[in-house]
Formats: structure tokens, C-alpha cells, sequence
């Protein structure tokens, strides 16, 4: 063994031996894991703070159908923190076929990483990228600059479709521009090098292989969910160990988990469901006898000769993002440095000047720059004869989306309804498409945790959408058959004290109350803060036509927004149809926080219709005819329950799409 491959292994062994350490120490708590799971009957368990902080999240980013609150509920009470490990493991259990297409995009990002020696490429490791330029890996794979150096980064190094090699594009790297390691959290960031080996300088490999975002938020994953790990083992083609994987336990620093992974793991992103990475592969946990020695498979100790591969493994570890974040986030960069830092977006919670809180208490999110933040898609000018366009404007909870697949989502769900309506479909590439999911995020900043403990305006859009549902006076709540039955102590352990309104308007609409509650968070948000909204609305116009006839057509808090922006286009632009969606227009808290000064039907709209269905909480305060006049038409459907909010749902009505449709064609 050469001095390369010995120093490469000790730190391997080294890393191995700690995790080990850690495995042995946190034995208790692997026995209260297991407690825990025999009391409950549920192989997710995890501590109070957790199970909450991932419901909320699985919640409020639409990863959850509304409706399985709603089923489990029919089975037995929901009742505090079982009912969040019920509503947990449901979603656990049961995958949307877009899974596999989503994990295809995660894998494109994920690279092997060879050793360049004496005119060979020896396989060591795997890093990813998560950001257009860095790629995230183990201190132990990288641990110096000269290291880094002396690599290549190899994408594509994959099967294809009938089983043969794809073509694969190398890089290099750039450590002398970012670099960044910790040995005890084993971690390396690191820039590549713009444009393939032998290419003149391009592109971010980015552009080319998409990112994965680092998300220094809490409520990624908890004690027995479902893990996947995409990497290189043993320098092989990428694999993937999917799904039977289960996290088993959290400690402060790491994970451990159950996988089948092997050493050219090392450095391997580890994802949960929703293809969000929550660690850092970088060591598994050997079992060992009582003299500490490392066993093979068979039994018999271990000898370095035997191979990585018969080693017995018990467990494997993985370091936590929000930690490694947390530790980048201490640190000192320069401008071009802090550039390069800033393109790992929002989502990082790196503040300026690169203080990063406590990983319960996120610190505040920083506004990338403008290029850094992803921006929405244009129609093609000469769509619909040349003279008009139609613009759709998303709502809420849309950060981290791809808007090329928004816009085909929302345009299946229009051609749908046009079918039925015996009109032609229309091309997604025709339609404008302004993206502000991210800029939301990123512009709400501290406004978002002030907002989570309860605005006044907040509180006030709960209450009165609350009062829409016809709920009594306080303290008459619990006497309520359908919210007993249904919710019963559900609400008190998740939102605090608007928990009983959240509760009633749950009961009512057959939609969970935490996703109801994030929905009118995000509300407040926007009409609360003058910043947030101007940040909005600016994104918004800058993807905007730039004149013609418009077909504008909004959803949830995108009806808020469009009313805003209708004070700000331009006069060339003429809206010759306004359709309204789910809205919450009708309720008085929002209509009085517009930049129009209340319920004022706007001059230069041409049609307005507003489409909405009775078990839409949002849209509670529907129909809009009796705050906003008889100038508009109210037009209700009847959505399936589990999709109730769902825009996709609304445009696939014949009688909206067919609005939508012959002003197109008109």
C-alpha cells in the first residue's frame, strides 16, 4: 500500500472508530427508541420538538394530503403527539409516484471523486453538489487543499436506461477559491472549477446537473422514517439505497441509521421522502468484540487484508446538516468567498455576516442576490396570435419548486378542464410563469418566526375566517360533536392559542389544521410587512409581458398578490380577465391591508371571475360578490376533499377552464 492510500485509510479507519464510540455510548437511548416504539405500536418515535417540527413541515410544504389527518382521525381521536406519529408514518408508508423522478434530479447531482495518481483514477469517495458551484463531501475524502487539487469530479458515472454506461463529464476542483473542512463534523466544501476538464471555463456545473439545497430548518426526518442514499460504493457506477433505510437514532451531532452502504460511500448525500438532505454519509459502525476488536460477517476478527466488504456493519452514521451548517456558518469569508456562500440560498439560514443560531431557533434567513434566487419563466411572444398572454401567479409554500414544472402542472390541470369543455389545450410554453416562492422565503427573513407565534393580524385572519365557519362564542368550542370526534386534543399540542379556531375550520373544511394555519401565516406575512411586499411584487414584475392583452389567473395568496399588482403594471398592459382561486379576498382582515385600501373592484379589469369551493378553508370568505360588489362572477365547484386547495383541481373544471379558454381564443 502506497503513502496515499495508507494516510486515506487511517483517516477512513479513524472516523470508523469514532462513530463506533458513539454508537456504543448512546445505547440507552436506542433502548427508550425501541420503548417507545412497543408502547405505541409505531416505528416512528422521536422526542415532542421533533415529531411536531416535522408535521409542521410535511404540512405546510403540501408533502402530506390534507385528507389523512382527516382518515386517521375517523379511526380513533387525534390526540396530541400519537396522532402527529400516526399522520407521520402514514406519509411514510405511501410515496407519490413523482418519488422516483424526483430522486432521478437529486442523483444528477451526486459525482464520484477519483484520485488522480501516476496517470490513474482511483476511485475514493463521493461528494455533491449543493449549490451551482459547491460540492459538499468528507473531510476524510478531502481533507486538504493540495488533496483537492489532485482530483477529478466525475458526473453521469451511472447506468442508463438499458443498462449501459452513460458518458460522463469530469471536473476539477478549485479549492483556492473555497474551501472549507472540519475533521470532527468530517465534512469538506469546496468549489468546482467552471467548465469540464479539457473545455474552455463555462458554466457552473450546476447549470448543467441541477443542486441539492442544504436546510438548516428543523423537521427533515424523525426516529424511524425512511432514508436514501445516493452514492459510489467502493468506486463503483452511482447506486442508490433506497428506502429501506430507517433512521434509528438522532444525536446532537450525528445520525445513525440502518443502510446497506459500503466505503466509496463516504461522502454520499443521506435524503429523507421528500428528497430534502438531512446528512452527510461518511462512516460505518463496526461490530466489535469485548477486547474492541472489528468482527468480519462470518464472526472471526477482522484483518485489513480481508477487505471493507467483510466487515460485519451494525449501523451507519451521518452528520447532520443543520450542525454542519451551523459550524459553516461561525466561520469568515471574504467578498468572493461570501458570493460563492451566498449561492447555497436561503434555505441555509446564513445570515450577512455568517452567524448562524442555534439549529432550533434558525437564525435570520439572508437575501441572496438577485441571481442567486430562482426566477420564473416567460411565454413565447407570439402565443395566442401575438396580442394577448396569460400569466399564472402561484400562491404559497412553493420554495425550492422548479417553475418550468409549475407551469406544466397548473397547464395540465387548465387543458384538462378545456377538454372537457370541447376547447383546444394550450402549450405551457405559451404561458408566463413569475416565480416569488423563493424570494418569499428569503425576504421574510425574522418575519417568519414572529409571524409563527402569532401576529396580530395573524391571529385576526384565524379568528374571523373562524367566525365565517360558524364558530360560537369562546369556551363553546369543545361542545362541538365534529370537532371532538375528529380533533379532539390535536390542535392544543401544534398551534397554541389560536389552536381552537384552527380546530373548528378544520372540522368544517376536512383540511388539517396546521396546513390551514400556514397558509394564513403566510398571508399575514405578506400584508404585514411592507419589505416582504415589496420584494414580492418586484419579483413578480420583472417576469411580467411587457404589453398586450393579459389573461391573469392567480391561486391563494397569488389573489392577494395580483390585487396588488394591479396597482403596479404598466398602462400598456390591459387585463381583460382577472380568475381568482381558493382565494381569501372575501375576508375583511386582507382586503383592508391591500395597496387599493379595501374591497374595490379594479378599473382595469376587464372579466373577474372567482372560483372557489365550500371545503376550501382558505377560500372561506367566498363568495367575494358581497364585499366586493355584483361586478364579478362567483363561481362555486366541488373539489375532492383531499385536494381541496388544490389549483390543478379548480382549472380542471369545464366551466373555469372554458372562461379561461375562449378569451384566448377569442
Amino acid at each position: 500500500m502506497d503513502t496515499e492510500s495508507a494516510t486515506r485509510t487511517a483517516a477512513w479507519r479513524e472516523q470508523m472508530d469514532a462513530a463506533a464510540r458513539r454508537f456504543a455510548k448512546s445505547a440507552e437511548e436506542r433502548d427508550e427508541v425501541t420503548r417507545k416504539r412497543q408502547a405505541t405500536d409505531s416505528d416512528v418515535v422521536d422526542t415532542d420538538e421533533q415529531i411536531v417540527a416535522r408535521a409542521e413541515r410535511l404540512f405546510t410544504s403540501g408533502e402530506v394530503p390534507a385528507q389523512a389527518a382527516v382518515e386517521l382521525g375517523r379511526e380513533e381521536p387525534l390526540d396530541g403527539i400519537g396522532a402527529l406519529e400516526r399522520i407521520i408514518g402514514f406519509t411514510n408508508d405511501l410515496q407519490a409516484v413523482n418519488f422516483l423522478t424526483r430522486g432521478a434530479r437529486a442523483a444528477a447531482a451526486v459525482a464520484r471523486i477519483s484520485l488522480t495518481h501516476n496517470g490513474r483514477e482511483v476511485p475514493m469517495g463521493t461528494g455533491s453538489l449543493v449549490s451551482p458551484q459547491l460540492l459538499l463531501t468528507n473531510n476524510h475524502v478531502l481533507p486538504t487543499v493540495d488533496r483537492a487539487e489532485s482530483v477529478v469530479i466525475e458526473f453521469g458515472a451511472e447506468a442508463g436506461i438499458d443498462n449501459q454506461q452513460n458518458p460522463t463529464t469530469k471536473y476539477r476542483l478549485a479549492p483556492g477559491d473555497f474551501f472549507v473542512t472540519n475533521k470532527h463534523l468530517d465534512y469538506t466544501l469546496v468549489r468546482v472549477a467552471p467548465g469540464p476538464v479539457g473545455a474552455t471555463p463555462g458554466a457552473a456545473p450546476g447549470a448543467t446537473f441541477g443542486w441539492n439545497r442544504l436546510i438548516a430548518n428543523t423537521g427533515k426526518i424523525v426516529v424511524g422514517e425512511a432514508m436514501n442514499v445516493i452514492g459510489h460504493p467502493l468506486g463503483r457506477l452511482k447506486e442508490i439505497s433506497i428506502r429501506d433505510n430507517r433512521l434509528d437514532l438522532q444525536l446532537d451531532d450525528f445520525l445513525h441509521y440502518t443502510s446497506d452502504t459500503e466505503p466509496g460511500n463516504s461522502g454520499s448525500p443521506v435524503f429523507n421522502d421528500q428528497w430534502e438532505i438531512v446528512a452527510l454519509h461518511h462512516a460505518g459502525v463496526p461490530k466489535k468484540d469485548d477486547q474492541g476488536r472489528v468482527l468480519r460477517k462470518d464472526g472471526k476478527v477482522w484483518q485489513s487484508g480481508d477487505g471493507d466488504d467483510a466487515i460485519h456493519w451494525i449501523a451507519n452514521e451521518g452528520v447532520r446538516v443543520s450542525v454542519l451548517l451551523r459550524d459553516l456558518g461561525k466561520r469568515s469569508f471574504d467578498p468572493a468567498q461570501r458570493k460563492l456562500l451566498d449561492e447555497l440560498g436561503p434555505t441555509a439560514g446564513l445570515s450577512a455576516d455568517a452567524v448562524v443560531a442555534d439549529v432550533t431557533t434558525p437564525a435570520p434567513q439572508h437575501v441572496s442576490a438577485v441571481e442567486a434566487v430562482v426566477r420564473g419563466t416567460r411565454g413565447r411572444p407570439t402565443a395566442f396570435g401575438g396580442r394577448r398572454s396569460v400569466v399564472f401567479l402561484h400562491g404559497r409554500s412553493q420554495q425550492g419548486r422548479d417553475p418550468a414544472e409549475l407551469r406544466r402542472a397548473w397547464t395540465a390541470g387548465l387543458n384538462k378542464g378545456l377538454t372537457f369543455a370541447d376547447l383546444s389545450p394550450i402549450d405551457p410554453a405559451d404561458v408566463y410563469f413569475p416565480f416569488y416562492g423563493d424570494q418569499l422565503i428569503a425576504s421574510l427573513g425574522t418575519r417568519e418566526s414572529a409571524v409563527d407565534t402569532g401576529s396580530e393580524l395573524y391571529e385576526s385572519l384565524v379568528a374571523e375566517a373562524a367566525r365565517h365557519a360558524g364558530m360560537p362564542s369562546a369556551g363553546d368550542v369543545s361542545t362541538d360533536p365534529i370537532a371532538e370526534e375528529r380533533f379532539g386534543g390535536f390542535g392544543p399540542v401544534v398551534l397554541g392559542r389560536v389552536r381552537d379556531q384552527l380546530g373548528w375550520i378544520a372540522a368544517r373544511s376536512g383540511l388539517d389544521s396546521l396546513l390551514i394555519g400556514a397558509i394564513f401565516k403566510d398571508v399575514a406575512a405578506y400584508l404585514d410587512d411592507e419589505r416582504v411586499r415589496k420584494s414580492v411584487l418586484d419579483t413578480v414584475l420583472a417576469d411580467m409581458p411587457a404589453g398586450g392583452e393579459v389573461v391573469l389567473v392567480s391561486h391563494s395568496l397569488g389573489t392577494v398578490v395580483a390585487m396588488d399588482l394591479l396597482t403596479q403594471l404598466p398602462r400598456e398592459l390591459d387585463v381583460s380577465l382577472l380568475v381568482t382561486a381558493g382565494s381569501p379576498l372575501g375576508l375583511d382582515g386582507v382586503h383592508t391591508k391591500l395597496l387599493s385600501g379595501g374591497a374595490s373592484r379594479p378599473e382595469r379589469v376587464g372579466e373577474w371571475l372567482n372560483t372557489w369551493y365550500a371545503g376550501d378553508p382558505v377560500a372561506i370568505g367566498c363568495p367575494l360578490r358581497p364585499a366586493w360588489g355584483n361586478d364579478l362572477r362567483d363561481l362555486p365547484v366541488d373539489n375532492p376533499k383531499e385536494r381541496a386547495h388544490d389549483i390543478a383541481e379548480y382549472l380542471a373544471h369545464a366551466a373555469v377552464a372554458a372562461t379561461i379558454g375562449r378569451k384566448l381564443s377569442a
